[in-house]
């Protein structure tokens, strides 16, 4: 299987989360409807650049927040993306502290997840071509350090690092899961990042996530989670995420080189030719098309 050419520039999906539904400052800016073989996508992408740089926006919940966590159809965004011609994926999520010291405001680049979600669909592969891909470091160090550092240039507080417990939702957690999660070693949590990490994963997208904390979640004597605290806490945020974005822009050398992620399939798909499913071929024309011609 041959290996995908060094792409001479960047081409940046950001995914945004709660409170970030658009993305202002894009030069260029068209907003496209790209349709999915995986069904329905969150919304429209919206492409342009910044200097240099192309970005694909697409906002996870859809504009005006109308798409529950456990209703995302996180194949259909990362098939789009990929359709795109992204070369890498920035997530960026609201979430809430599992420790004392990641507080309401900062935010956090996320290197490692727990996934307590159920019920999604968390492959692009299945029944007539098996897949199986490394998820051992699912976060690209490459991607997640300029995001830091952006962050760091736009203002904000930074930790590098955390674990990031995915819940299924769409209730906040109660008081002992809470606890439970922090036992864990878990550092932050959301009900969005899986099985969107994994998947980007499958399609061969370098992944980083950046999260902006929220709240403490319910583990803190007395207190508890509130969509009213949250979105207090966002509006702030909101503004540094989009200078963040801006900041990343200029941060990005001019030419990208390869990752060792762009070949995350290599030597992934167990199913022999002459047994996969053609339609699930078909299908995958744009995540896998690499390594299935």
């Amino acid at each position: 299987m041959r290996a995908k050419e060094n792409t001479p520039g960047w081409r940046i999906g950001v995914i945004g989360g709660s409170g970030l539904y658009d993305f202002a400052g894009l030069e260029d800016a068209q907003e496209i409807a790209v349709s999915s073989p995986f069904g329905e996508p969150s919304a429209p992408v919206t492409i342009g650049r910044i200097g240099h740089v192309h970005f694909v926006f697409l906002p996870r919940h859809g504009k005006g927040h109308r798409i529950a966590p456990e209703a995302i159809n996180a194949r259909a965004n990362i098939d789009v993306l990929k359709r795109c011609g992204v070369t890498d994926v920035l997530a960026i999520s609201a979430i809430g502290s599992l420790r004392e010291d990641l507080a309401p405001g900062s935010f956090v680049a996320v290197d490692q997840f727990i996934d307590r979600t159920h019920g999604r669909a968390d492959s692009f592969f299945g029944e007539g071509l098996v897949a199986h891909v490394s998820m051992a470091d699912p976060v690209c160090s490459r991607l997640s350090g300029f995001a830091a550092k952006a962050a760091e240039v736009a203002g904000a507080v930074v930790h590098r690092g955390g674990c990031y417990l995915a819940m299924q939702g769409p209730q906040f957690s109660t008081r002992a899961e809470s606890r439970m999660y922090r036992q864990w070693g878990a550092d932050v949590i959301g009900m969005t990042a899986m099985p969107e990490a994994r998947l980007a994963r499958e399609a061969e997208l370098p992944y980083a996530l950046l999260g902006m904390v929220t709240d403490y979640d319910s583990w803190r004597e007395g207190e508890h989670v509130e969509v009213a605290d949250v979105m207090r806490v966002m509006a702030g945020n909101t503004a540094l995420a989009r200078n963040t974005l801006l900041q990343l822009a200029e941060l990005l050398p001019a030419e990208r080189t390869s990752s060792p992620i762009d070949c995350s399939l290599d030597g992934a798909i167990m199913t022999s030719p002459a047994q996969r499913n053609p339609l699930l071929v078909a299908k995958l024309g744009a995540v896998a098309g690499r390594v299935l011609e």
